[in-house]
């Protein structure tokens, strides 16, 4: 788990699309904490200090400390809405997060030791099929990112959840089976053969019934 990502935040006067014109002109971006049974409270951050943290990832699974006032508000990014042609980000929503609280929050997956796996060494590709796996956290504790190991996988084999040991308190959202993360898959020229031998076995099995038959 890395440190909380942290923000100064002022307190907005005003809500509305003009006044969020306004404040992204001085170069801040609107935002809003909200949640914990407490009003919501409008404020705007520092479009460089956010653009930052966005670009270092992680961020929509990080805590991020707001100080706001001289009080501290620890949240966790829900939405951030980005203008669909600068990319900039236009409005940040934070959840407040009380103390002790478990959240559900998406979290990165993460591959390693592919020199040693079989599959992969024979030319298969890692076929992933969750790259993030959505967890209940405590929201002191949330992983980084989730570290599989692809050791001793051929091709055909999968991994499961169940292939990780998750960090004290943390659990699948999904608990009802043990859910493929990805598997490794035999590359394109080796499915291709396979395909033809199989259809070469179907064409030679009907020949022969064929001809008992007669």
């Amino acid at each position: 788990m890395s440190e909380a990502m942290k923000l100064a935040a002022v307190m907005r006067d005003r809500a509305g699309k003009g006044a969020s014109r306004a404040v992204r002109l001085t170069g801040r971006v609107p935002a809003v904490i909200y949640g914990d049974k407490q009003t919501p409270v409008i404020i705007h951050v520092p479009l460089k200090e956010l653009t930052k943290l966005l670009h270092g990832g992680h961020f929509m699974n990080s805590v991020v400390e707001l100080e706001l006032d001289g009080a501290v508000h620890r949240t966790l990014p829900r939405d951030v809405q980005f203008h669909p042609v600068s990319d900039r980000p236009l409005h940040v929503d934070f959840l407040r997060l009380s103390a002790g609280a478990t959240i559900a929050v998406e979290v990165p997956v993460h591959f390693s030791d592919e020199d040693k796996s079989p599959g992969m060494k024979r030319g298969g590709t890692l076929n992933i099929v969750r790259h993030e796996v959505e967890l209940n956290c405590p929201s002191d504790a949330i992983p980084d990112q989730l570290n599989f190991s692809l050791a001793g996988l051929d091709i055909g084999d999968s991994i499961h959840i169940s292939a990780i040991t998750l960090p004290a308190g943390v659990t699948p959202v999904i608990t009802d089976r043990d859910f493929t993360v990805a598997t490794v898959v035999a590359p394109s020229a080796l499915q291709s053969a396979d395909a033809a031998a199989d259809e070469e076995a179907a064409t030679a099995a009907a020949a022969e019934s064929a001809e008992a038959k007669a």
